[in-house]
C-alpha cells in the first residue's frame, strides 16, 4: 500500500492569525505546505489527511483542500480539547488541545497504512519526502514496531536571524534512534554550530549530528501505544494540574524506545530545512524557492 501523510495543521488558525493570512512564498502564493503535498507526491504517497480545528473546517476545504482535488485524496479529521479517553475531563482553563502526539491520535480512524506525520508550516525537501516514503513502502504488510524519523542534519536547520529549538538525536551502530533531547538554542557562532546546554555554556555540535525537525514514520499499530499512555499521561496528576502540559511525539517514541517496545530508524537526509522561524526569514525563504524553481526541482506553478 503506498503511505499516507499525515499533516499537523490544528494550530494553523491562531499562529497565522487566521487562514485569510496563510502566508504565500511562492510565485503564485503557494505555501509551505503546497511544496510538501506536492515532494509526497512525486515520492508515491497515496493519501493526505489533516488534523484540523472544527472550528475552520469550512475555511480550509475552500482555502487549502480545494487546491488538491484530483491531484490527491484528501481527508480531514478534528483535534480538540475534549477528545480525551474515557472517564477523563479537561481541566477547567485550558486553552490548547494536548500537544503534536494528541493530534496524530485523532487520524486512527482513517489511516490503516504506514504513514508519515509532518509539521504543515516547515520546508523539509524532495530528499527528506524520498527517504521517509521509500522507507515506508519497503514495510511488510501487517509489520509492527518498526517506525522512522528523517534525520536532518543540524548545520541545514538553522536560521540567520537567531537561534532555533531542535530535538537533538543520538544513535546506536545500527542506525537506531537512543535518544531525543530538546536544545533551546542552537546557532552557529564563529562558524561552528553551537546549542546552549543546562549550565549556560555553549557547547560544539558536529555539522553532520542528527536533529528532529518533526518528520516521522509510523505503522498502525502506533495509535494503540498512544492511547494507552495517554491515558497514563493524563493519570499523572501533574499533567492535568499544568494547563500547558503536552502528549508530544518525542515522549512517545522515548517511552517506547527505552522498554524496547519499538525500533526507530534514523534516516539521513541532504535536505535543507528552512521556514519562517522568525519574520526576518521569510525574504530568505521565497529566494530559496525561486532558486529552486530556476534549478528545476519545482515548476512555477504547483497546483
Amino acid at each position: 500500500m503506498k503511505p499516507t501523510l499525515l499533516l499537523l495543521a490544528a494550530g494553523m488558525g491562531s499562529r497565522y492569525g487566521g487562514l485569510k493570512q496563510l502566508d504565500g512564498v511562492g510565485p503564485n502564493g503557494e505555501t509551505i505546505m503546497d511544496y510538501s503535498i506536492h515532494d509526497a507526491i512525486k515520492a508515491g504517497f497515496g493519501k493526505i489527511v489533516f488534523v484540523i480545528r472544527h472550528d475552520f473546517e469550512e475555511e480550509f476545504r475552500q482555502k487549502v483542500v480545494s487546491k488538491y482535488e484530483g491531484h490527491i485524496p484528501v481527508e480531514l479529521v478534528f483535534q480538540s480539547i475534549d477528545a480525551l479517553p474515557e472517564g477523563f475531563v479537561a481541566p477547567e482553563g485550558r486553552e490548547k488541545p494536548w500537544g503534536t502526539n494528541h493530534a496524530v491520535m485523532m487520524a486512527q480512524d482513517v489511516i490503516k497504512e504506514p504513514f508519515a506525520a509532518i509539521n504543515c508550516d516547515d520546508f523539509y525537501g524532495r530528499d527528506a519526502f524520498l527517504r521517509i516514503g521509500t522507507y515506508l513502502a519497503s514495510l511488510k504488510e501487517g509489520e509492527k514496531c518498526k517506525y522512522a524519523m528523517v534525520g536532518f542534519r543540524v548545520g541545514n536547520t538553522l536560521s540567520e536571524n537567531g537561534t532555533v529549538s531542535r530535538g537533538v538525536c543520538s544513535t546506536d551502530e545500527e542506525g537506531n534512534l537512543t535518544d531525543v533531547v530538546e536544545r533551546t538554542k542552537i546557532a552557529r557562532i564563529d562558524g561552528v554550530v553551537k546549542y546552549l546546554d543546562d549550565d549556560d555554556k555553549w557547547i560544539d555540535l558536529a555539522d553532520d549530528t542528527p536533529v528532529s525537525m518533526n518528520m516521522w514514520g509510523f505503522t498502525p499499530d502506533y495509535f494503540k501505544y498512544s492511547d494507552d499512555y495517554f491515558k497514563s499521561f493524563l493519570a499523572d496528576e501533574n499533567n492535568m494540574k499544568n494547563l500547558k502540559s503536552e502528549f508530544f511525539i518525542p515522549l512517545m517514541v522515548n517511552k517506547l524506545i527505552n522498554d524496547g517496545t519499538a525500533h526507530v530508524k534514523v534516516l539521513d537526509t541532504t535536505s535543507q530545512w528552512f521556514g519562517v522561524t522568525y519574520a526576518e526569514d521569510r525574504p530568505t525563504t521565497v529566494a530559496r524557492i525561486e532558486q529552486l524553481i530556476k534549478d528545476g526541482v519545482y515548476p512555477n506553478k504547483l497546483f
